[in-house]
């Protein structure tokens, strides 16, 4: 996530506790009970929210099931949140599966941080995943394709899989050689089944952000919000484009995106950071991509047939685009079982939705509360419970820790 003026912002954001802090993750529910095989850093359970009593501290290997999950109300609204986990390093992106297993990455936004992708179990630990090896990198050392470098978000696909996307690009220096990829772990077995290279399509000042799977045609969709781009991925041949790069549709607007009472995003010298194309979303058919820039309040979508199809000229494509709503400031978007569309709403701590079938394309807020800093990335439970990280980017190098996860049902 970012332009020539973003890098600063997002490390700043992440050197918000030193290097001696112990990662520390809250008890998830225990209906959420993980596969994962233990193995990789532990953290220590953090105190209960302030917003209900204090609780004697348990250690990360105690039971400790329900005690970190904190019900917060949400009035006026028609969801209620729930705080799942803490963490006192920065993390962006959450994924969790038909079983109910969550995943959660650390980008390499400092050179602090537990681990680049991880497993976040039911005894108040994360767990490095796939294994510690593939969470070992450093910075300086060799990269040779097999190592996480600088994880940005993780996406579990409805058959199984989990999918980590790594732009490799750490502190936001551009992406390092051989680096840039996206990994298939295998769910029933915890062990990596593919590697797709990804160098061809991430150049300079590039930043892969999010990705989406179809899994029905064998097709990943990624953004870059670095420089504005579409990469649609074959998983069967393993061939890459960068698609929509000269589009207006990936490209950040001339917004002001104010937090609080406070513009986001200027520089000493004046100027703002921008971030383009960033959250993507699937329908539930497959037939439609949707996607929005992050500096930006406009949601676009184009038919995933276009997409794949190679013939159509750059031209061409980018007449297939269309504009479907005036939304938000926008981080993560992605649809809900309901086929609903569900949106992070920077400015005002909130998350929206969208019916986009509607005519009136109507935006309303589900969930609002201030606990929701930078609310970052959307992941679907099957019963319906929706997950969100808030990753406090917007407070630079004073972001209060503990970083966090929280989980919400709409109601209809």
């Amino acid at each position: 996530m970012k332009t020539v003026f973003f890098t600063t912002a997002l490390v700043c954001a992440s050197i918000a506790v030193s290097a001696s802090m112990i990662p520390s993750i809250a008890q998830k529910s225990g209906a959420e009970k993980s596969a994962g095989a233990k193995t990789g850093l532990e953290s220590s359970a953090q105190k209960p929210s302030a917003q209900r009593p204090s609780a004697p501290a348990t250690t990360a290997k105690s039971s400790t099931t329900q005690k970190g999950v904190t019900n917060i109300p949400s009035k006026g609204f028609s969801g209620e949140l729930t705080e799942i986990a803490k963490s006192n390093y920065q993390w962006t992106g959450v994924a969790v599966s038909k079983k109910n297993r969550v995943f959660v990455c650390y980008p390499r936004w400092s050179n602090i941080g537990p681990v680049s992708a991880g497993e976040l179990l039911p005894d108040g630990s994360v767990s490095a995943f796939p294994d510690k090896k593939w969470n070992e990198w450093i910075q300086g050392a060799k990269v040779t394709g097999e190592e996480f470098v600088c994880v940005q978000s993780v996406y579990c696909d409805n058959s199984g899989a989990l999918w980590i996307l790594d732009p490799a690009a750490p502190k936001f220096h551009g992406p390092i050689t051989n680096g840039p990829k996206l990994v298939k772990v295998n769910l029933g077995t915890n062990r990596v089944e593919k590697v797709y290279p990804l160098e061809t399509v991430a150049p300079k000042d590039s930043y892969l952000n999010d990705v989406r799977v179809d899994t029905r045609r064998q097709v990943a969709y990624m953004t870059d919000s670095g420089l504005g781009a579409i990469i649609v991925l074959d998983l069967r041949t393993g061939n890459a484009r960068r698609v929509l790069d000269t589009s207006p549709s990936v490209k950040a607007e001339d917004i002001k995106i104010m937090i609080g009472d406070k513009r986001w995003g200027v520089m000493p010298d004046g100027s703002v950071r921008k971030v383009h194309s960033d959250g993507i979303a699937l329908d539930k058919a497959g037939d439609y991509l949707y996607y929005q820039a992050l500096t930006g309040k406009t949601l676009y979508r184009i038919s995933t047939k276009d997409l794949r199809n190679e013939k159509l000229t750059a031209k061409d494509l980018k007449t297939k685009v269309e504009k479907i709503a005036n939304t938000c400031v926008a981080d993560g978007i992605e649809f809900g079982a309901d086929g609903i569309l569900y949106l992070t709403s920077l400015e005002d701590s909130s998350i929206k939705s969208l019916n986009v079938t509607a005519a009136n394309k109507e935006v309303k807020t589900v969930v609002k509360d201030k606990q929701l800093i930078w609310p970052d990335s959307l992941a679907m439970r099957g019963d319906g419970h929706i997950y969100v990280t808030a990753s406090q980017i917007n407070m630079g190098a004073k972001a209060p820790t503990p970083y966090k996860i929280f989980r919400f049902k709409p109601k209809n």
